[in-house]
């Protein structure tokens, strides 16, 4: 019988496996039955409101990976070698404004909520956006919201592939104007509905890593009693 003690242990060992792996073994692919999972855990992350603004896109294609080889200099090693190479997008304006056709959508037909809640939501969501966070005031202010739920989704995705043995890096290392222009041009950010927040590769580590270190838990962690 699996007790709380195990799970506890199974999970921080997958913590202390996971690192930013640079290169991976290009002859090893995940399965596909074992990524649909870690794209499972990033679809069920939580994120703001519940309004999932983000999309995985699993770039598994060589020519379009090669397109971003050059404005990617932190992918150097990964992009050529990971079994799984996936760009998060977030939602634009578009799609983030209340009222929009897309939020409606969302909460009448996807977490089917009745017109009384829509109604209540959308307008606390509002005021939300135009005073309490001040979103509007700057376009790129909702954006950086937007992306923050990305990276919940990353967290999580990142940590699922190490409990089971996956090797991952996430990745900001590169020129978001270049990559745009180049994602956009394959109509993969949807004329501007979408935005490159972060990357992610998956596959397995060449080499060993490093021990971990971190800062010890007293250094991180202040109680308030």
């Amino acid at each position: 019988m699996t007790t709380q003690a195990d799970l506890k242990h199974e999970i921080l060992k997958a913590y202390q496996f996971r690192h930013a792996c640079k290169e991976f073994d290009a002859a090893r692919q995940i399965p596909d039955e074992d990524f649909e999972f870690v794209l499972e855990t990033g679809r069920l992350s939580p994120s703001s409101f519940g309004f999932e603004p983000w999309k995985f896109v699993v770039v598994q294609s060589p020519e379009l990976r090669a397109k971003l080889l050059p404005v990617s200099w932190g992918a150097q090693g990964q992009l050529p070698t990971a079994s799984h190479f996936v760009l998060l997008l977030s939602r634009t304006k578009k799609d983030l404004l209340a009222g929009s056709a897309y939020l409606q959508n969302l909460m009448e037909n996807v977490h089917h909520m009745p017109d009384n809640v829509v109604e209540m939501l959308s307008s606390f969501y509002k005021n939300f956006q135009e005073n309490t966070s001040k979103l509007l005031d700057d376009d790129r202010y909702l954006q950086d919201w937007a992306g923050k739920q990305a990276y919940i989704a990353l967290g999580n995705m990142l940590t699922a592939a190490a409990q089971i043995g996956i090797d991952s890096c996430p990745i900001e290392g590169f020129d978001p104007e270049g990559a745009s222009k180049i994602l956009e041009e394959e109509g993969i950010l949807e004329n501007g509905r979408y935005a490159l927040t972060v990357m992610a590769a998956f596959g397995y580590r060449k080499n060993e890593p490093r021990p971990k270190t971190r800062q010890s838990l007293d250094s991180v962690v202040q109680w308030i009693r």
